[in-house]
């Protein structure tokens, strides 16, 4: 409410409780006022029949005549003994007075009861108010707190756009700190970049002249250090915002097939198969590219897990989402593993040699950007296996 509007209702407040307090004060001032008068005319009529006997019968005729008949109770005087009372002498004027008493005090509690609703209402708008303001705050579309006058909930609007203001200053700092943070990856992603290659050209140059055994240690080191460079950038492309995910539609079936045959040398080498048998046509709205990318991580981990084993792929599709199993039939996770699989640059106890501990987190990276969940764990019957789910979006 605004400062004018309190004034008002402070001001209504106040008429609405003097015009009852009022009426409760003429009604009590109005029967003590009676009673003082039947008390000295009480006293008066008294002395008078005590002065003139004759007088107590002309009196009691007059008091029968002017008050109709009127009479009972008891009390010390001549009125008293013949049972008169205070309210006998009012007269209409007593009924006026209980009259004008009543319908001020009811108009004193109608005005309360309309200020109070009144005012129950202009708070209720300034709450709803309120939380719009932080509904907006919650999805990012609040604009600048207007200020609606001095009330009761100032202090609260302020110390709410207060902490507003500052959640907005911090989360600006950390969208920058992390800005820089992708920034600096990819640098530095950058720098490893010309020695890498110039290491490269200088193996290949001296392969003939050196010890193949070293050349072939060396040129190990420089694929792992070329695939770091290149998950680096992707990691930090991810983590600024900038990694352009096309969504369509793509076939699950497709995706699957199409990840196994970028593995097929790995699973020549290794002697692994792999099993993905067609279960319909299921459809996911997800970047074909970088989709395929984040399920050719999890085969591969499980390639590297059961050399000369089968890896299995599994799809299915429910109301809510599409879902994609990949396992394997070697020994599985050591328990201690499974909370941090997915972490960047983790190595589990199991892991291959020469392994760098990115493609899981960024497989997690991928598929959580596109309305996905990944989880990772051991089969009942042995093995270790990975669930992906893709979310069906009901928005659109």
């Amino acid at each position: 409410m605004s400062g004018k509007k309190t004034i008002l209702v402070t001001i209504g407040f106040v008429l609405s409780v003097s015009m009852m307090v009022s009426a409760v004060s003429v009604l009590a001032v109005s029967r003590y006022y009676s009673r003082i008068q039947f008390e000295l005319l009480n006293q008066i009529c008294t002395e008078a029949a005590k002065q003139d006997p004759e007088a107590e019968r002309r009196i009691a005729a007059a008091l029968k005549e002017y008050t109709k008949g009127n009479s009972g109770g008891a009390k010390q005087g001549l009125l008293s003994e013949l049972g008169y009372r205070s309210f006998d002498f009012s007269g209409s004027l007593a009924g006026y007075g209980m009259l004008y008493a009543s319908a001020g005090f009811l108009t004193g509690v109608l005005l309360f009861t309309a200020v109070f609703l009144y005012r129950s209402q202009m708070e209720q708008r300034r709450i709803l108010a309120l939380a719009e303001y932080l509904e907006q705050v919650n999805t990012g579309k609040a604009a600048v707190l207007s200020v609606s006058g001095e009330d009761d909930f100032s202090r609260l609007e302020d110390e709410i756009y207060k902490t507003v203001t500052f959640l907005y200053q911090t989360k600006d700092a950390a969208l920058q700190a992390k800005k820089q943070f992708a920034n600096n990856l990819s640098n530095i992603a950058h720098q490893m970049k010309t020695p890498l290659t110039a290491a490269s050209l200088s193996v290949q140059r001296y392969r003939q002249d050196a010890d193949s055994r070293h050349l072939q240690q060396a040129q190990k080191q420089l694929w792992r250090l070329n695939h770091l460079e290149e998950a680096l950038l992707v990691l930090s492309r991810l983590d600024a915002g900038t990694l352009p995910l096309n969504k369509e539609e793509t076939d699950v079936f497709t995706l699957l097939v199409l990840a196994a045959d970028n593995l097929q040398q790995l699973l020549t080498d290794s002697g692994t198969s792999i099993d993905i048998p067609e279960s319909g046509e299921i459809h996911i709205t997800a970047d074909l590219e970088w989709t395929m990318e984040a399920v050719m991580n999890l085969i591969k981990n499980c390639i590297e897990h059961c050399p000369g084993g089968t890896v299995h792929c599994f799809y299915a599709q429910n109301p809510l989402y599409t879902e994609i199993l990949i396992w394997d039939e070697g020994e599985g996770f050591a328990k201690e593993d499974i909370p941090h699989l997915f972490e960047r640059f983790y190595r589990g106890q199991n892991a291959k040699e020469g392994g760098i501990g990115i493609g899981l987190a960024l497989a997690k990276e991928i598929v959580e950007r596109q309305n996905g969940t990944i989880r990772a764990g051991n089969r009942p019957g042995g093995g270790a296996g990975f669930e992906i789910r893709f979310y069906r979006d009901y928005c659109h």
